[in-house]
């Protein structure tokens, strides 16, 4: 659940369907809506909180819709590149509806399913203060460094879902080359127009891309850490799967990479996830790796995960953004590390705080099941890893 980031939010009764209001300025504490609702994660926790303490009136029923009221905290510029696809455009929707968000700049390609103009036009209907602005890039003719300045000025979060998706057996690195361009192109307009943003990437494969823009932000004598690798996708479906087996919330921390076997659930770390038994570990380890495939699969060639992603990516903001108002906030992410010590980058609880990534966070305690894990996917996180620098290595930023 990432209940702050909605304009609408669902809750689920413990099997009454009853429809309550909480409304902050009459609630105490959390333990009022726990007393009606099933337990929640920290993260969700996190989330209802910074809700309600904005003044958000929740209105929830089993199954049912609850409108978010947005009030006066909004203070933060975001730009979604690649608003009017599969994951920007209902990504769009939480940004716009988010109570710390201002102002929300959308820039897509001229070539995209819905134009980028009509997304913004259909987001400005949704009530708030929130501003909201659109930049379309003709293909093959315009540079976002050239032509994306007044979407990029000011911004203190971009969000990059871009590049092309992952088709059914495609492996990712056939996606690097050309993915990798895409992100440069964003990259260097972020450089020139807003070099103190957090950039957050959702661009195939990450375990590369990553690596690859911060070490061109180091190289433009910019800070890595501002290049933020999305993950949250990977805490997400391990909480929902376990949810599924135990029937309770969970809190999974996910640490090392964001594809395949560099996928390491903690499963052990967390309360809930804990109570299952050694002997399904395997299994569920395994799941949590393939999710991606299992979407595309089911997607039959006509894209990947889509909403998931953008639920993820909303969590995600939401940590940043608490983070830059001032209140350390904690999630995974992917970035510059040293974590594990052969391994540059690499994906761990992260503190956003008001300078964006603050603190990098060692793993803790893994059992012998997580140790053999992480042993397996160092060698193929740092193949991954130095793609991405040799792509660096090879290419600069425009200016």
């Amino acid at each position: 659940m990432c209940s702050v980031l909605l304009a609408f939010i669902s809750f689920a009764s413990v099997g009454q369907g009853r429809r309550v209001q909480y409304d902050s300025q009459g609630a105490n504490s959390l333990a009022q809506v726990s007393s009606e609702f099933s337990p929640l994660s920290a993260a969700s926790t996190r989330s209802l909180t910074s809700s309600l303490t904005r003044g958000a009136t929740v209105v929830a029923a089993a199954g049912g819709m609850a409108g978010v009221r947005k009030t006066t905290d909004a203070q933060f510029k975001v730009c979604v590149v690649g608003g009017a696809g599969g994951i920007g455009q209902p990504l769009s929707l939480f940004v716009a509806s988010h109570a710390l968000v201002k102002e929300l700049s959308i820039v897509d390609l001229n070539i995209s399913a819905v134009p980028v103009d009509g997304v913004a036009a259909d987001l400005a209907h949704v009530e708030g203060p929130t501003k909201i602005t659109s930049t379309a890039l003709n293909l093959g003719e315009d540079k976002a460094i050239d032509k994306a300045g007044d979407a990029l000025s000011g911004c203190n979060v971009v969000l990059v879902p871009a590049g092309m998706p992952r088709k059914p057996g495609q492996d990712r690195k056939d996606l690097m080359n050309v993915n990798a361009d895409i992100a440069k192109g964003t990259l260097e307009a972020c450089a020139k127009y807003c070099p103190d943003a957090v950039v957050g990437l959702i661009v195939n494969p990450v375990n590369s891309i990553v690596p690859a823009m911060a070490e061109l932000y180091k190289k433009a004598g910019l800070d890595p850490l501002k290049i933020v690798g999305i993950t949250t996708l990977d805490c997400v479906r391990s909480n929902k799967f376990v949810q599924e087996i135990l029937g309770e919330p969970a809190d999974v921390t996910v640490v090392g990479g964001h594809a395949g076997k560099t996928i390491l659930p903690l499963l052990s770390q967390d309360v809930v996830a804990s109570k299952i038994p050694a002997a399904d570990i395997p299994a569920l380890d395994e799941r949590i790796q393939n999710a991606g495939t299992e979407v595309v699969q089911a997607k039959a060639g006509r894209g990947s995960a889509t909403l998931s992603m953008a639920f993820a990516a909303a969590r995600f903001l939401d940590a940043v953004l608490e983070g830059l108002s001032g209140k350390p906030t904690t999630e995974c992410a992917y970035v510059q590390s040293s974590v594990v010590p052969s391994l540059p980058y690499f994906s761990s609880k992260v503190v956003f705080g008001k300078n964006g990534v603050e603190k990098v966070l060692p793993i803790g305690d893994i059992t012998d099941h997580e140790k053999a894990r992480l042993d397996e996917l160092i060698p193929i996180l740092k193949e991954e890893i130095d793609m991405g620098l040799e792509y660096a290595e090879a290419n600069e930023f425009a200016k």
